[in-house]
Parts: structure tokens; C-alpha cells; sequence
């Protein structure tokens, strides 16, 4: 006598708030959460995807991006996120989002400099932010919230909530929005 198969599905255990960085229309029926890492091959493949995305269902999905970084195989990527961070807080985390996934090659601490200015942030503040470490905080909030909803490597996708186990294709992407968004 065999048993039924049981399937889980993972579900986003923290909802998205105004302290999340969001892309797209606000009131989207259909929100999608990214858990990523900049220095991350498949995250910077997944990239170009995800602008598509935004692009091609514009006023049906939002995007929502958390840090996942994985420190332990890529060792800037932590730095990384501080920098989108201290860029945020300069009202520019999506402009440092894009250049850190445009220059995953780059991301040791002499070419991140280097991004900094070509933003015209301000070098010597956001070098003593690096630092001291002053956005740690929220990169890390990101890492447990993606642990506490079983995200296990970067990038890993939320749909509405629930966890998106095919891959980062824009095909499948959009198939996943489609679906969420009942058309």
C-alpha cells in the first residue's frame, strides 16, 4: 500500500511593508519578492529578466527585492548590499541595484568606490557607512526574513506569497505573474 504524495508549498513568512524596496505600481495585483545576492551569477542572469517583467506587465506586477547575500561563496556580496543600502537611504537603492548587477565583476571594495561616485553619491560618507557597518542591519533583517520562509539559495522568487520553484526565465516568470493574476 503506497501514500499519497504530500506537497508543501513555501509561503513569504514576512509581508511586504513600506521599508521593503519596491519597483513598480503600488496597488499590482500581483507582487513579486525577490531573495538576491549581487554578486551571485544566477541573480545577475536573472536580472535582465526581471526588468523585462516590470516592463512587459507593468500595471499588473510590482517588484519587491531582499537580500539574500551568501557570504560564505561570495565574498563581496555583503559589502554589496551595504552599498545599495547606503545608496537607499540616498533615495538611489534602484540605481545601485542596477549598477551592482551591471558590474558583478567589480564588486571588491576599489571598483565599488568607484560605482559610488559614478552615482555622485558622497564617497566619504558612504565609505565610513561601509565602515562602521550603519546598514548592516537591514541586510541581515532580509537574510532571516528569507530564512524564516525557507529560501535556501539566491535568487529564490515569491509570487503573491507563495514560493516559485521554477527558474528565473522570463517565460516561466511571466507564465507565474499570468497565473497570479487569474488572466
Amino acid at each position: 500500500m503506497s501514500t499519497p504524495l504530500q506537497v508543501t508549498v513555501s509561503r513569504l513568512r514576512t509581508p511586504v511593508t513600506e521599508e521593503d524596496h519596491i519597483r513598480g505600481t503600488s496597488d499590482a495585483p500581483v507582487t513579486v519578492v525577490v531573495y538576491a545576492d549581487f554578486q551571485c551569477p544566477h541573480c545577475g542572469a536573472a536580472h535582465p529578466n526581471l526588468t523585462e517583467l516590470l516592463r512587459q506587465r507593468a500595471e499588473v506586477v510590482r517588484l519587491v527585492f531582499r537580500h539574500f547575500p551568501i557570504i560564505n561563496v561570495h565574498p563581496y556580496a555583503e559589502n554589496a548590499a551595504e552599498t545599495a543600502e547606503a545608496a537607499g537611504a540616498r533615495g538611489q537603492f534602484w540605481t545601485m541595484h542596477d549598477w551592482l548587477f551591471e558590474h558583478q565583476d567589480q564588486l571588491d571594495p576599489v571598483h565599488l568606490s568607484l560605482g559610488v561616485q559614478q552615482l555622485g553619491l558622497p564617497l566619504d560618507e558612504v565609505a565610513e557607512e561601509l565602515r562602521t557597518h550603519a546598514h548592516l542591519g537591514p541586510v541581515r533583517d532580509d537574510f532571516v526574513t528569507g530564512i524564516r520562509s525557507g529560501v535556501d539559495h539566491a535568487p529564490t522568487f515569491f509570487v503573491n506569497g507563495i514560493r516559485h520553484d521554477g527558474s528565473y526565465a522570463l517565460t516561466e516568470l511571466l507564465a507565474a505573474v499570468d497565473q497570479a493574476a487569474g488572466t
